[in-house]
């Protein structure tokens, strides 16, 4: 199985392990690797040191929040130069986190001031600085993942994903509270090329989820679902225990299980990985 959604510490939240706990414990459930995702740094070389560490496939990128000054061109070139394989588009500090009153790093530290970030049609005006990051991700062969964007700014971002050339698009979260995307808004850019995913997060800690509601985004994905844990959070069982419970549960509710481990195995590794 391989994980393309993790968190660990050193963070600025509090996590169940830091790197080398989480890696550690991947390797002993047999995984193959997994993805370093941190809302607010580079987890480029943090991922190369566990790599190294444990022998798994460990990938890292960059969320472009407000540490890094949003849609930000040259922290996207200096990520993928060095080995990054992947650019989430705004997470913590998109526009939708801040309507939906989600957790953010200037509630914990206000003199940092209130930035949040947005991407056309909501913000037109980033749409020079959107088309060089893609740009470099074509370069790179890297994946974009659309992050806590809404609906309407993940559709812009596929289509022009696609003008770039790129083939390795994935849906953060589409069904989580952001950017609470329908099932036929889902089947449509899967339909278009991009990936899907399905957190174990999301049913473990989305107000209103249920095992039903994520059954029906998986069957809209088709091949093109993606399943991870985003575990990491203190409260969320060890993340390759969630990434399991996520795969049975789906399959309780009717998903065929070969689809399900594809989606928690190989259709993640050969999307992240060069």
């Amino acid at each position: 199985m391989f994980d393309c959604h993790v968190h660990g510490a050193p963070d600025v939240l509090d996590r169940i392990g830091d790197d080398t706990d989480i890696a550690l414990a991947y390797a002993a459930a047999g995984y193959d690797g997994f993805v370093l995702k941190g809302h607010y740094e580079s987890t480029v070389g943090r991922a190369h040191a566990v790599a190294k560490l444990t022998g798994l496939d460990v990938y890292g990128g960059i969320a472009l929040n407000q540490h890094c000054g949003g849609v930000n061109p040259s922290a996207v070139a200096a990520t993928l130069g060095a080995g990054g394989r992947v650019v989430w588009m705004p997470t913590a500090d998109a526009h939708t986190q801040h309507t939906a009153d989600l957790p953010r790093l200037c509630v914990h530290e206000p003199r940092i001031g209130d930035h949040t970030y947005a991407i056309p049609p909501v913000d037109p005006s980033v749409e020079p600085a959107v088309d060089t990051v893609l740009e470099l991700i074509a370069e790179h062969d890297a994946v974009v993942a659309t992050g806590h964007l809404s609906g309407d700014e993940c559709r812009w971002l596929t289509e022009r994903a696609a003008r770039h050339e790129i083939s390795r698009l994935l849906l953060t979260h589409p069904s989580y509270t952001v950017p609470a995307m329908s099932t036929a808004e889902i089947a449509e850019l899967a339909a278009l090329g991009a990936h899907v995913e399905i957190t174990c997060y999301q049913l473990l800690h989305q107000p209103g989820c249920t095992p039903g509601m994520l059954a029906e985004v998986a069957r809209a994905a088709g091949r093109r679902l993606v399943l991870s844990s985003d575990a990491g959070q203190p409260d969320s069982p060890q993340p390759p225990e969630a990434l399991q419970l996520l795969v049975d549960t789906l399959t309780a509710e009717g998903v065929d299980r070969g689809l399900l481990l594809a989606a928690a195995g190989e259709i993640p590794h050969t999307l992240f990985a060069p």
